[in-house]
């Protein structure tokens, strides 16, 4: 008996092969443990992932990224005390490419290793840049976030050393932000990984905080500097209600370690006054910036002010 296509063609063994493989990686994309039934636009689907990964392999070497920051700023006054380097892809005929869609590749593919490399890079370069033009500027510094197949790269410690001696920056101007979901993966290799990392001088943030299985026993077990929350808890802030108590929750329990604290996605003056009540040191968002090319920065630290005060963690010792 033939088999036939939706579209009422003739189905190939070769087709039918490839339509199965197509979807194991569906199901596989899932999580594994999974079963995943073909349709055609699965496979359309699968093959723009192709095409994409095919132009990311690219996109380093013909220039095409660029990184863009956006400023940190101390609660209480708004002044710039740091930057997040944020990675931009514009490709010359798909457009701009949202991270969502080709950071997960890149992680996929491996790709991410060399493109985080060049991401740090850059970053390091530019606050070396940025503090060289700004005489007050002790304090500032950029934060970059590391993936997980960077956590995994044993060259990764040896990698910041090298960038740091290279833009002779110190080691205080760099913080590296992982997920919280990153940290919990192997809390041990993790925690002596961070140990070397702090030990050259840098600090460490956790990202997104709040949003995954957090445990307060592994917020005293690594050795972090900073929790960032997520902008989901920002959000409905001025409102009160639970969103309250949890940030309040997690300033205290951050303080208590020694932690500074930074709210993301932070757009209305409300919520920023609201994360002064409860104590938060620094926030980040829309109300005082959008992320920038590097060559708007300085007009908007200008514009802002530059923080010169310490701010709790920024001056804790490796």
């Amino acid at each position: 008996m033939a088999v036939q296509l939706p579209s009422g063609e003739p189905a190939s063994a070769e087709t039918m092969f490839r339509d199965a493989d197509t979807a194991m990686y569906q199901a596989k994309s899932a999580g594994g443990d999974a079963v995943a039934l073909f349709d055609s636009s699965v496979r359309v689907r699968i093959a723009e992932r192709v095409k994409l990964e095919r132009e990311l392999r690219y996109a380093l070497e013909r220039q095409q990224f660029e990184v863009h920051y956006q400023p940190v700023v101390r609660a209480n006054d708004g002044r710039v005390c740091g930057m997040e380097a944020l990675l931009r892809w514009t490709h010359p005929w798909l457009g701009v490419v949202r991270p969502d869609r080709f950071i997960p590749i890149a992680e996929d593919s491996g790709l991410i290793v060399d493109v985080g490399a060049w991401v740090l890079d850059q970053a390091c370069g530019e606050a070396a840049r940025l503090r060289s033009l700004f005489p007050t500027s002790e304090q500032l510094y950029v934060a970059v976030n590391l993936s997980a197949r960077q956590l995994r790269d044993d060259r990764l410690v040896d990698q910041v050393a090298q960038v740091l001696a290279d833009h002779d920056l110190p080691p205080h101007a760099l913080c590296l932000e992982l997920t919280e979901s990153l940290l919990m993966e192997n809390v041990e290799r993790t925690a002596a990984l961070l140990t070397s990392l702090r030990a050259c001088g840098v600090r460490i943030s956790i990202d997104d905080f709040g949003t995954g299985y957090s445990s307060l026993a592994y917020l005293k077990q690594l050795p972090v500097d900073e929790v960032k929350i997520d902008r989901s808890f920002v959000t409905d802030l001025a409102a009160g209600g639970a969103d309250t108590s949890l940030i309040s929750a997690v300033v205290a329990i951050a303080s208590s370690f020694g932690m500074s604290t930074v709210a993301e996605g932070v757009e209305e003056p409300d919520q920023a006054e609201r994360l002064i009540e409860l104590g938060c040191q620094k926030a980040q968002g829309y109300l005082f910036s959008r992320p920038v090319p590097a060559l708007e920065l300085p007009s908007v630290i200008a514009r802002l002010g530059l923080s010169d005060t310490a701010i709790l963690g920024m001056a804790r010792s490796a």
